[in-house]
């Protein structure tokens, strides 16, 4: 087992609530804008909230809680999407010593009855009527519910009004009563595999993870002088989006918020809104960079977009072993290239993301280390961090100046990391969590002696940067004892344009195969610039063949970066993505493997057994990955 070398931790302890420090804000800097959001959906004017409106609208909608009987301890839950009113009601929660108990408003019926009973929820503010019907057909089994509030139908406003005669000292005394220690969110866990779990976050949790954030990378959050400006779309119902709030409130950044994470509208508020810092998850940077692809060859510059992208990469290396003490850094040539690029390619893809951002933050998964490269190759250094809703957020995050794509980076200050000898990964520090509300036996399986087993595993290389390499239960185990961390070869899968989601599979199999679903906008684009000849019966077995030899490439360079016993060796392209809908995804847009396994049970049996049908050679021998069996468009 190997400890990771510590810095000290911040030097300012929380003494209260993570309420106090809006309140301080608006005392001392009163005008300063904190907060926005649109006008109106896809407006291109945003109205901004400063400190001090923002303290007194929490403090009106304080006042109405405590009509409503919320006191210290009272746990209500939030089901809405990424909106001011979130943070407004949060916050006001917060105040009065309230827990929030955050749900994804995409949960199913049977996940929201779950959260709210194991959370013994008093009350939920839902976004609209499909809000209110959800809830409303499980508050039979829900005794401690006594209110169902609807955002959209004016609940705030009536809130404010319930409460005008409740003393704002009242609201004041108690918020000052709000310990450190206090629960101030129960975050369920993503579900993947039976019943999520309530995590237990203190309010000291939060915040030391977002001070020490702030207090060793705020300064590059932004140019000298200026405001920082972050764009809000990730859920605020997952530990990360929350972290982001918490960061922005507690550091004066401004936020802004984006409920509608579908592409034109987050396109417009990127555009519109023009952040410094962006916040993301590997998912949205690699549809962001396909999109980039997909626009250049739509106008016939798919090639230049291509090399512009490999200087980019190449760039970044270079960069990269200049930093960290092993070369010289870019060569003349490459530097030249670079700077071509730069006026022709860099600038503009900039400018599509708003053109203000400085650099970003990657979490919620890894991020491929060319995609990491990509960005720094065009301006837009992104930190690629590690953290879990049980660490309140972060755990580690890149050495400012010492960045090593590829890697999380290093421990955050004041926390320790450990990798035992099977590779998982144990955490200790302020942010690790209370335990699991309401089951104890599950809170000593992963509590030892204060250090939390997070079931991930990962690697520490020489200079105490970590490497994740996968989930502890996902390794797959094929029939030779060949163990198998799936995560970077579904990363490396996903690069490929064409490819929309891949899942690898082989427990107890002979060899790797993949399920891969397809981006119907490029499967669209790679049609089209097919042009094949010949009637419709033709053509449609013409484009199943290249279709199918394309999807082979994909799979074959996912390969070039494995063993050849860990190489994917069958594969199989599904008909439909999975979604949350189909119950193949959690809220949170990770992958229940599971029950995805037994979805395609029939499908994940005939890829098998296509390869090793008699009178053909078995696929784990051949030269290229081939499913011959494979219809790519049932």
């Amino acid at each position: 087992m190997r400890d990771l070398a510590l810095a000290p931790p911040p030097a300012s302890p929380l003494t209260g609530g993570l309420a106090d420090r809006l309140f301080e804000t608006a005392t001392e800097s009163p005008g300063l804008p904190m907060l926005a959001h649109r006008a109106r959906p896809a407006s291109a004017t945003w109205e901004r909230i400063t400190a001090l409106e923002f303290r007194d609208e929490v403090v009106a909608l304080a006042r109405g809680l405590v009509a409503s009987g919320i006191s210290p301890g009272t746990r209500v839950a939030i089901m809405a999407r990424t909106r001011y009113e979130w943070t407004l009601l949060g916050h006001a929660l917060w105040t009065v010593g309230a827990e929030i108990v955050p749900v994804y408003p995409s949960s199913s019926r049977e996940q929201v009855e779950w959260i709210l009973r194991d959370s013994g929820c008093v009350a939920v503010l839902v976004e609209d009527e499909q809000g209110v019907m959800t809830v409303g057909s499980v508050c039979a089994a829900l005794p401690r519910l006594r209110h169902v509030w609807q955002l959209d139908a004016g609940a705030l406003d009536r809130l404010v009004a319930r409460g005008e005669f409740i003393p704002a000292a009242t609201v004041d005394s108690m918020r000052r009563i709000v310990l450190p220690d206090s629960t101030a969110v129960v975050a369920y866990t993503s579900g993947t595999s039976g019943h999520a779990m309530g995590c237990a976050l203190s309010h000291r949790g939060l915040a030391f993870m977002s001070d020490t954030l702030l207090a060793n990378w705020g300064h590059v959050t932004a140019l000298p002088g200026e405001q920082a400006a972050v764009l809000a779309f990730l859920p605020f119902s997952h530990v990360y989006g929350l972290m982001i709030q918490v960061l922005c409130v507690r550091g004066g950044l401004l936020m802004g918020h984006e409920p509608d994470i579908g592409e034109e509208s987050l396109s417009s508020a990127l555009r519109t809104f023009r952040p410094t810092y962006l916040y993301a998850v590997p998912s949205l940077l690699e549809k962001i960079y396909k999109n980039f692809l997909r626009t250049a060859q739509l106008s016939g510059r798919g090639a230049l977009f291509e090399r512009a992208a490999g200087t980019a990469r190449d760039f970044a290396a270079a960069l990269e072993r200049q930093r960290l003490g092993r070369g010289a850094g870019p060569g003349f040539d490459l530097r030249l290239q670079h700077a071509l690029y730069e006026r022709t390619v860099y600038r503009r893809l900039r400018t599509a993301l708003g053109g203000r951002v400085l650099r970003a933050t990657s979490g919620g998964s890894t991020l491929d280390r060319g995609l990491s490269l990509f960005y720094e190759g065009i301006g837009i250094y992104v930190h690629d961090g590690y953290g879990l809703t049980e660490t309140s957020g972060g755990v580690t995050m890149q050495p400012f100046g010492r960045e090593k794509s590829g890697t999380v980076g290093q421990a955050l200050p004041g926390t320790e990391i450990r990798v035992a000898d099977d590779g998982e990964i144990l955490v200790r520090g302020p942010s690790v969590f209370q335990g699991y509300v309401g089951d104890e036996a599950a809170t000593r399986a992963v509590l030892r002696d204060g250090w939390l087993a997070t079931g991930d595993l990962g690697r520490l290389d020489d200079e105490d940067y970590l490497t994740i390499t996968g989930r502890k239960k996902d390794v797959i185990v094929t029939s030779s004892g060949k163990s198998v961390a799936p995560t970077a070869l579904e990363q490396r899968l996903r690069m490929h344009p064409l490819v929309h989601q891949a899942v690898v599979v082989g427990d107890n199999r002979p060899c790797v195969g993949a399920l891969i679903t397809l981006d119907p906008e490029f499967l669209n684009d790679w049609r089209a610039a097919l042009s094949l000849p010949g009637d419709a019966p033709a053509r449609e077995a013409r484009e199943e063949n290249a279709l199918r030899e394309e999807i082979a490439r994909a799979v074959a360079a996912a390969n070039s970066s494995v063993s050849r016993s860990e190489s994917v060796r069958v594969f199989r392209v599904l008909s439909e993505p999975f979604d949350v809908a189909n119950g193949l995804l959690t809220p949170s847009m990770k992958l229940r493997r599971d029950a995805i396994v037994r979805h395609y049970a029939l499908e994940i049996d005939a890829m098998y057994q296509s390869r090793t049908r008699p009178g053909r050679t078995p696929a784990v021998d051949e030269p290229s990955v081939r499913d011959d069996s494979d219809n790519v468009f049932r």
